[in-house]
Formats: C-alpha cells, structure tokens, sequence
C-alpha cells in the first residue's frame, strides 16, 4: 500500500476558513489515510518549497561549523528549556536496541526572546527562518487537527484545545532541523541507521524532506519507501494521538536507512513535531478504558529517558 497524496487547498493557509461541503470530504480523506496508513502526503498546503529551502539552507550553514562552535548551544544549555538546542552525531538512540543514530539535529522548542542563536555572521538567516517557520507550521497544525477532529465527528476543540500554548513553556511542540552527513556503510557499526525504526510521541508529525530515504512500516509486516514529493508535506500520526483515539488512527514504525554504497551525499529533513501542552491528560476520546489516563509532561519524560540513556 502507497502513502496517500491528499490535496489540502480547501483549508490551505492562503483561505480564511472551509465550506462544511470541504470540510466533509477532506475529512474523510484524511480519516482514510490515518486509519490505514497512518501517513499522508498533503499537497497545496500554503508552505511552500521555497519556504522549506530558505529553512533548510540557513539550518545547513548552521550544521556545516565546527563542532566547538555547535556546542555554545547544544541541547540542555538553556535552563528554562532544555529539549531546545543543538544535538551531536550518534547522541541519540531513537531505538535503544540499536546504537546511536548517524544524524544531528537542532531542536527548537522556544520563542522566548532571550533565548541565545548563532549569530547572523556565523550563521545568516537560522533564528530568522526557524521562528517565521514555526509559525508557519503551527497554524498549518491546527488546521490539521481541526480536520482530524471532525473525521471522527468530535467537538474541534477536543483536539485544538489541548494544543493552546504551542510555542510556550507549557508546550514541547519542536521544530526539528535534521542533518545526514555522508556516511560510509563500511564503517557504520552493527544496525546502525541514519535514524532507528521508531513511532513519534505526540499528536502528529509534519515532515519536509529533500531527499528519499525513509522507510515506512506498514500493517503487512514490510517497510515501504516514502517518495520525496516537491512541495508535499508529509504528516503521520504520533503514539499519543493512537492512544488517544483507541487506536483508530495508527501511529506506525518508520526508519531513515543509510545511504546506498558509495554515495556520500547528505540528507535533509525538517520535522515539526506536535505535542499536546504539557498538562493535558490524555484519556480516550470515545469513554472508553482502553488506555488509562496519562499526563502528557511524564509521557515525554518517559520517553526522552531511552533515546538520551548515555548522553
């Protein structure tokens, strides 16, 4: 089964609102992709390729300094928020059977202004374009989930109002710059990856990549590739989001492999991760007991504990 191509323009970010006749068919689309595949492309979203490129080529001049300078704001150096910031090559284990993943990242989970950026002389345009960026996917993630609340013919505040302070100290929603350097396989260790076989935490994922490379699991046991579609989003759904549906939109297994033999190309992404704020409790949408009750803040703590185990 193929990753479903889904045209967003009824509710892109360029229109005000969408038609209930819209909001209707979309929602099943949408509904359809996220009970089946848990992925989905979504076309004609407002973002646009030119967007993600200013993004991705500041987030490269970023990564492509030294690692003495990266280090000024690896991740853990700000107090009042310690998910944001810099993350070295082979830190993190996203599968802890597994070692450690052969990428890099810069999260950023704050918009406090005293926060501390590269400079614009060592890196143009990165505070600039990540915090337009994050705006950006923000608004696009409401949409999102507005659509999703209705496919399951549930109140859009179900879902909206647990996402209210995006973009705050009470929310961990990061936006994830995400750096493959070459890599040859000879020297990569036992299982290693580009990024482990993994299912994401939150509410739901928005990824922009520039190259393939991605694998998906799908419900008849085998991996498929992801294509990389110019101007698509990809959106997946995330384990909280299974758990809080009762499982009726799946959040499934994915992995970035390494690179064929020989190719010493680099790989880029960047991921929006969607995260509920962090008091919310998570119970079953439809009343029922399948999973009990959870607070968002210990969930992720829980988490984070695997794949940060050594750093």
């Amino acid at each position: 089964m193929s990753i479903p191509v889904v045209d967003f323009s009824a509710f892109s970010l360029n229109v005000e609102d969408i038609s209930t006749a819209d909001l209707d068919h979309l929602s099943r689309d949408i509904r359809k992709a996220f009970t089946e595949v848990g992925f989905v492309f979504l076309d004609n979203t407002g973002i646009t390729q030119a967007e993600v490129d200013r993004v991705m080529g500041a987030s490269r001049r970023f990564f492509l300094q030294p690692d003495h300078f990266k280090k000024l704001f690896r991740r853990k150096t700000f107090p009042s928020c310690p998910l944001h910031g810099w993350i070295p090559i082979e830190t993190e284990r996203v599968n802890p059977e597994t070692p450690g993943d052969l990428k890099e990242s810069f999260n950023m989970t704050s918009l406090h202004p005293d926060i501390k950026w590269p400079s614009p002389e060592i890196a143009a345009g990165f505070q600039e374009t990540q915090t337009a960026f994050f705006q950006r996917c923000k608004e696009l993630s409401l949409r999102i989930l507005k659509v999703m609340a209705h496919s399951l013919d549930l109140d859009p505040d179900v879902f909206l109002g647990a996402h209210r302070w995006i973009g705050t100290d009470d929310n961990t929603t990061t936006l994830r710059s995400l750096y493959y350097p070459p890599v040859k396989r000879e020297l990569a260790k036992e299982g290693q990856l580009r990024c482990g076989e993994h299912s994401d935490y939150g509410s739901i994922t928005l990824l922009f990549q520039d190259s393939e490379g991605l694998q998906v699991h799908e419900r008849s046991g085998e991996f498929i590739s992801a294509p990389c579609i110019p101007g698509a989003i990809l959106v997946n759904i995330a384990d909280m989001m299974q758990r809080w549906t009762n499982d009726k939109f799946i959040s499934v297994l994915h992995r970035v492999l390494l690179p064929p033999a020989g190719d010493s190309t680099t790989r880029q992404a960047l991921a929006f991760f969607v995260m509920p704020d962090d008091q919310t409790v998570i119970t079953c949408t439809d009343g029922s007991d399948k999973y009990p009750p959870v607070q968002l803040s210990a969930y992720l703590a829980e988490r984070f504990s695997y794949i940060y185990a050594d750093d």
